[in-house]
């Protein structure tokens, strides 16, 4: 048996007859960028396949050229705008739908290309296995406008460790996917013409495993990860990216996207 979510969704799935869904991130004329509906629609996706009893294996997609190209600032902007509980709701439903992904007592798959930038980065480090094509590329890019990455910094030290995350999400530069599996954001890199067969082998290669083993070994290892923090933990997480998005080095971030712009803390290079 099959069942699907609609494909005009900002985040549609299906589930075919081996218990193996595909959730695909469908917002390509933004290149996946995400908001409330694309958050909402992770979540609301991960509610659906929970009640799934034969769901086995998840795989991620972003349509078209992009996988996910980190926040709409748009959207950040106008939520900056908002009272205090607003911007405070809006990061716990990001932080939360981010945690689901990673707690999912299934096998998680991410297939990238092109870009994933920002919140892309968590999502795909809080998957079990990560493809990138050949043309992928990332970037922890939060500073660069004025934001902070706490709710994702857990799974990114889990993925590539505290010492690469205190580089690439301190300086936001843009690397390959060749460095992205040297420090260990993804596991494999192919051409972009193989990033769906080599996505299926994977897949094959966990359904010949048995379900309830994968779920205690994946539980278990999350157990001993930088990520499995108390809740205290994740309300501090919660309130610092809901308070930096209201800070004023934000608004000046946000203004310097909407103006093409370098930010008023960019001096230029030394001369």
């Amino acid at each position: 048996m099959t069942s699907s979510q609609p494909a005009d969704q900002a985040v549609s799935w299906s589930l075919d007859a081996r218990g193996v869904a595909t959730v695909t991130l469908n917002r390509p004329a933004v290149n996946n960028a995400y908001n409330a509906d694309l958050v909402n629609g992770v979540t609301g996706a991960m509610d659906a396949l929970g009640r799934e009893s034969g769901l086995r294996v998840v795989l991620l997609r972003g349509a078209g050229r992009h996988f996910q190209a980190g926040a709409d600032l748009e959207w950040l902007r106008a939520v900056s705008l908002q009272p205090h509980a607003e911007n405070v709701a809006a990061s716990r439903a990001t932080a939360e739908a981010v945690w689901r992904l990673n707690a999912l007592p299934v096998p998680t798959v991410a297939l990238v290309q092109g870009a994933c930038v920002g919140g892309g980065t968590g999502i795909v480090a809080a998957c079990d296995v990560v493809v990138a094509a050949e043309n992928a590329f990332f970037a922890i890019s939060e500073t660069r406008w004025g934001l902070v990455a706490s709710i994702i910094i857990p799974q990114l030290a889990d993925a590539i460790g505290a010492r690469q995350v205190r580089r690439y999400a301190l300086t936001g530069e843009r690397f390959g996917a060749a460095e992205a599996r040297r420090i260990g954001l993804v596991h494999e890199v192919v051409p972009p013409a193989e990033l769906e067969a080599t996505g299926e082998r994977i897949v094959d290669q966990l359904l010949q495993n048995a379900p309830e083993a994968n779920a205690q070994t994946k539980a278990t290892t999350l157990g001993c990860a930088w990520a499995a923090h108390n809740a205290g933990d994740f309300e501090r997480l919660i309130e610092q990216h809901a308070a930096k998005r209201r800070s004023a080095e934000a608004a000046e971030g946000f203004e310097s996207f909407r103006g093409k712009r370098p930010a008023a803390w960019y001096t230029g290079p030394s001369r």
